[in-house]
């Protein structure tokens, strides 16, 4: 049996079309519209000022595809990790990361990861399908539910760092910023300048980013700033190596003015050393950027394991003392797998499992 397909993915200019062709007025569209995006309905029949026609019309033609929470866990340092289930079964996780000054949704992109990397859970799922932009936009309006919820605070940041490649959903990503950062799309209006999209790094589409002069911030999953090091545990450096993602990184900030972050996960007797954060800090000289030194959290069978404390201090006085702003990120939410490179929902990795 064929579905009907998801209205969530229909222009406006399409649905217009579809109402006038069944003799409605034109302006019912975008009360339609307003009903989906703006209300999150879930029915067309909760759309009361819709005529019982059209909603019969609409019914016939389309479906509204909205995901129900499978699971909500709650760390004990506050963090909220939410298992999301998608109309076709599968599964995906967001994150809700409270602290005393901000309140942060970070979200998924793709059901799965192709990326492979090897310090990262979700890589090792088999990536399914992207994430329509409805899908990305839904898990940051329930996770901001639960920010006003739990903590009375409406969402102050969103990070695409959870499931998936972002940029290889590249159009749907772009479009659910688009919707997150309109002003009348459920209350959200959010400022691109709080929105922060993380790459593995795919030198093309970070230019084409530039080129489409995008407002939000991008961050670069670095890890390592020598390629034979990168390579073991990003394989995608074979075909994007530091040298191209150079490039690609100057003339994104030459196009755009934007500094870019990169994310650097630190590994015992792997990156720790005093030459790696050379390595580091000579990569950093291409264009103004931040550095975010983040501690890393096991997911077992894997050779790699945390710095050793004293080891992470002497790597970030090296960066400071070279001039590069530098940020220590203390994992959240460990305790329920909800930390950076933790997200691999269990159910998920059993049903792919059996794939």
């Amino acid at each position: 049996m064929i579905s009907n397909p998801d209205i969530l993915t229909v222009s406006m200019k399409n649905i217009e079309a579809f109402v006038v062709k069944k003799s409605h007025k034109a302006f019912r569209a975008k009360q339609i519209y307003e009903w989906l995006w703006k209300n999150g309905v879930r029915s067309f029949e909760e759309m009361i000022n819709i005529p019982k026609d059209l909603i019969t019309e609409l019914n016939s033609h389309y479906a509204i595809h909205r995901f129900t929470i499978e699971q909500t866990q709650k760390s004990k340092d506050g963090t909220i990790k939410t298992a999301f289930k998608l109309h076709d079964g599968h599964l995906i996780e967001g994150v809700l990361i409270p602290t005393s000054k901000r309140t942060t949704a970070c979200i998924s992109s793709q059901v799965g990861c192709s990326m492979t990397c090897t310090f990262c859970a979700t890589g090792r799922l088999k990536r399914m399908r992207n994430l329509e932009a409805s899908e990305i936009f839904d898990q940051v309006v329930a996770i901001s539910q639960q920010a006003q919820e739990h903590y009375g605070k409406k969402l102050s940041n969103i990070v695409y760092m959870g499931m998936g490649e972002p940029l290889l959903n590249y159009a749907n990503v772009l479009e659910s910023i688009k919707r997150i950062t309109d002003p009348t799309a459920v209350g959200l209006g959010m400022s691109p300048k709080r929105i922060t999209v993380s790459t593995v790094g795919i030198s093309k589409m970070i230019k084409k980013l530039a080129d489409d002069d995008v407002k939000f911030n991008l961050a670069l999953s670095l890890h390592a700033a020598n390629d034979k090091k990168r390579s073991v545990i990003i394989p995608i450096n074979e075909q994007n190596s530091l040298s191209t993602l150079k490039e690609a990184i100057i003339y994104f900030h030459e196009k755009t003015g934007s500094r870019i972050t990169y994310e650097y996960i630190i590994f015992k007797n792997f990156n720790d050393e005093l030459k790696d954060a050379q390595e580091l800090a000579e990569f950093c000289k291409i264009t103004p950027c931040k550095v975010n030194v983040i501690e890393y959290n096991p997911i077992g069978n894997t050779e790699l394991s945390q710095a050793d404390p004293k080891k992470v201090d002497s790597f970030v006085s090296l960066l400071e003392s070279r001039n590069i702003i530098v940020n220590v990120r203390r994992s959240r939410g460990k305790d329920i797998d909800a930390a950076c490179g933790q997200l691999a929902n269990k159910g998920q990795a059993s049903e792919q499992a059996n794939i």
